[in-house]
């Protein structure tokens, strides 16, 4: 299966955008220094929150964590306003209600996107495309979403091919000690938001993580990896992980 253009892309446009990002940090010192922008909101512009906003306009331009990058940013952007404006609310009391809301609005705008109405377009998807964003479990495909819920799932069909994992303040746990890996590079994207995956696997799984974690993290715990007997089949873990994370563990 050939990777799709947009991942062939999506390295390089990351790259670029923290290229561009390093420069007007860079360019804003300058203008700070020689007092060209009032020292005063140096503390603005050099804070926790911007670093929040910068990583997440980084973020988005991977289409593969678009959604951690827009939280990134509102959740920047939502503790920056009262350092900018003077305001006699307590803004920490709105955060959660409003990261709620936030996070309900893009539900509904994704399923909005991938409604009813869209469905003869995704029809005429081709086959490898259909793998690639609708995994059919039946077909050795797992496609996971958990919003405040958890998950486990064990795999036992006898060739697992990929698919997605998606956690918004949630939790999944895959048990793949069962199953045999398809040949060739086989992909699981995950995507977790205030959450975390753990993963089972098998000892002798050739793994290789590519996953993004901001504020968080994602590991291989397996006490024991042995020599795959299949070098070629490859397990590739690649997403995001914002204020959460996984593990690989085996039994």
């Amino acid at each position: 299966m050939e990777p799709t253009d947009e991942k062939r892309n999506s390295n390089p446009n990351k790259k670029l955008a923290f290229g561009f990002i390093v420069i007007i940090a860079g360019l804003m010192m300058l203008a700070f220094n020689f007092n060209i922008f009032p020292w005063d909101l140096k503390h603005i512009f050099f804070s926790w929150q911007m670093l929040l906003i910068a990583i997440g306009v980084v973020s988005i331009s991977n289409s593969e964590s678009r959604t951690p990058g827009i939280i990134l940013i509102l959740v920047g952007g939502f503790f920056l306003i009262p350092e900018m404006f003077d305001f006699h609310i307590a803004f920490i009391k709105l955060f959660w209600p409003v990261l709620l809301i936030a996070i309900g609005v893009m539900i509904l705008v994704k399923r909005g996107i991938y409604g009813p109405g869209h469905t003869h377009w995704h029809r005429q998807r081709t086959h490898c495309e259909r793998q690639q964003t609708q995994p059919d479990l039946d077909e050795g495909f797992i496609n996971e979403t958990n919003i405040f819920s958890g998950s486990k799932r064990r795999i036992t069909h006898e060739v697992f091919r990929g698919g997605k994992v998606s956690n918004i303040f949630g939790g999944t746990e895959i048990d793949l000690s069962q199953a045999t890996l398809a040949e060739g590079r086989v992909e699981l994207t995950i995507e977790c938001i205030f959450g975390g995956v753990t993963l089972i696997v098998p000892s002798d799984w050739k793994v290789v993580l590519s996953v993004n974690s901001i504020m968080g993290g994602f590991s291989d715990k397996r006490n024991i990896v042995r020599e795959p007997s299949d070098p070629s089949r490859v397990l590739v873990i690649r997403g995001s992980s914002v204020f959460g994370g996984g593990e690989i563990k085996s039994y």
